[in-house]
């Protein structure tokens, strides 16, 4: 039996406003970060990342609202129900790239057709790092809320993120860009890449967790 999350949002329904409302954001965050993870962003020539780093740790902070609040278990599923839009968001834009467009307008329908075709390849790189990285997150996060005896929300948010990040960055790195750049560049776009997710973890997402977990409590009680 699962004896963790003690709150009043552990055995509430589907239809759960709070719920619906992060499960919503949670989805947009990483369907948005796959999308601007096309473009790579450079400073100076050494720091390479895409540009979808900057948006995700935000998803992370909402899939730790989730396991808080709600669970692993529909953490869980929230994460293969994500899983299953980025399918779906591959598959549309693919057709949108095969269906024919007028001549005086092939600036905009080659422009569609760079993004959207190398879009798969990411979501692909993404998927895989994505179901690694969020379920050990998730799973590792309850682990430690069990260690702790529910106190001290930020070393699960933070200790949980450590791992989840290793997980989610190296497969996306290596699937998403491996033969595009360069071995050197590679290797420090995955360094860049997770200590900027751990950075925005640490300095954005837990305050904003705490933030967001202590407003959806206080709004339950005033029920």
């Amino acid at each position: 039996m699962d004896k963790v999350s003690e709150n009043p949002f552990k055995n509430r329904t589907g239809g759960d406003m709070p719920l619906m409302v992060v499960t919503a954001l949670f989805v947009t965050l990483y369907l948005v970060s796959n999308i601007m993870a096309v473009k790579v962003i450079t400073f100076f020539g050494y720091f390479y990342f895409d540009a979808g780093t900057i948006t995700f740790p935000f998803a992370y902070m909402l899939g730790d609202v989730l396991t808080e609040l709600w669970g692993y278990r529909t953490a869980r599923k929230v994460i293969w129900m994500t899983f299953v839009c980025n399918i779906i968001m591959v598959v549309c834009t693919q057709v949108g790239v095969w269906l024919p467009s007028p001549d005086y307008l092939d600036t905009t329908a080659m422009a569609y057709n760079t993004i959207f075709t190398y879009v798969p390849r990411i979501v692909i790189g993404s998927l895989v790092g994505f179901l690694l990285g969020e379920l050990s997150n998730a799973w590792l996060m309850e682990r430690i809320k069990r260690i702790t005896n529910g106190r001290r929300l930020w070393v699960r948010t933070i200790g949980s993120s450590v791992v989840g990040y290793l997980f989610d960055t190296l497969p996306f790195v290596l699937i998403a860009f491996a033969g595009v750049l360069t071995m050197r560049d590679l290797m420090l776009m995955i360094i860049l890449q997770y200590v900027m997710k751990l950075s925005i973890e640490v300095l954005f997402g837990t305050p904003m967790a705490y933030a967001v977990i202590v407003f959806l409590k206080r709004k339950v009680r005033q029920r």
